[in-house]
């Protein structure tokens, strides 16, 4: 089965750094919109960034120069460079993938950022 798993969150005091992988199983990440969401206590899930399979990339306002996100096929992951990170940055952090007229999704990574 489809697999995605996150890894890399943790707590980080405002202003670090934090790298966040998914690795793909069973899928070739290559060929599917890749995605970063987030879901922050009480609030909805919202999209962070995306890149596309021809590699376009975009970003939520709010990671806008702060957040990079790069894809790796000879790894098959992708991962997000989370930098001058903010309190407001605290969310779980989930990988999904989108082709094909499919959906898949990881358990989410848990990043806390302290003031």
């Amino acid at each position: 089965q489809v697999q995605l798993v996150e890894s890399g969150g943790g707590l980080v005091q405002a202003g670090g750094s934090v790298r966040l992988s998914c690795a793909a199983s069973r899928i070739m990440v290559s060929i599917f919109s890749m995605y970063w969401y987030r879901q922050a206590p009480g609030k909805q899930r919202e999209l962070v960034a995306s890149i596309s399979t021809g590699g376009n990339t975009y970003y939520a306002d709010s990671a806008k120069g702060r957040f990079s996100l790069s894809r790796d096929n000879a790894k098959n992951t992708v991962s997000l460079q989370m930098n001058s990170l903010k309190p407001e940055d605290t969310a779980v952090y989930y990988c999904n993938a989108y082709g094909r007229d499919n959906s898949y999704w990881g358990q989410g990574t848990q990043v806390t950022v302290s003031s």
